[in-house]
């Protein structure tokens, strides 16, 4: 069967170069702290929420990265709310600025699985999955 739906438009996050630069720098100087203070000096910015939660798993503290990963996935969901998306609908990932709120989704899913936190982890790799096949796959 053909769906004659049409599909939702792909959702496309703003760029914010001030937050980029902040966030690139404080890479550069291989800093968490120096993460942190982007964090808190651009708390709406997922994609600084994404490297915390990452690093936290590399540490193995699996709450941690939980609770920034689910900070930069809110934050993501807000930002996509005033950018158009209905709740359902493509997230490119080759859209630079969305890879924050996704690479967040993803740490999300692998930060609740290892908390025990099944049904979570499952939804957020669907969502993932849902919002571009290819962002699940670069990330996995």
């Amino acid at each position: 069967m053909q769906n004659l739906l049409p599909e939702p438009p792909a959702t496309l996050l703003p760029a914010d170069a001030e937050a980029d630069k902040a966030l690139a720098e404080a890479a550069a100087a291989g800093s968490v702290e120096a993460v942190k203070a982007v964090a808190a000096k651009f708390p709406a910015y997922s994609a600084v929420w994404a490297p915390l939660a990452t690093d936290a798993l590399a540490a193995g503290e699996p709450v941690t990265a939980y609770a920034y990963a689910r900070t930069g996935y809110h934050r993501g969901l807000d930002a996509l709310r005033r950018n158009g998306w209905k709740g359902h609908g493509p997230v490119p990932w080759a859209h630079e600025p969305n890879r924050g709120f996704l690479r967040c989704l993803h740490a999300l899913s692998q930060a609740a699985a290892q908390i025990g936190e099944a049904d979570e982890a499952a939804r957020c790799a669907q969502f993932l999955r849902d919002s571009d096949p290819a962002a699940a796959d670069a990330l996995s």
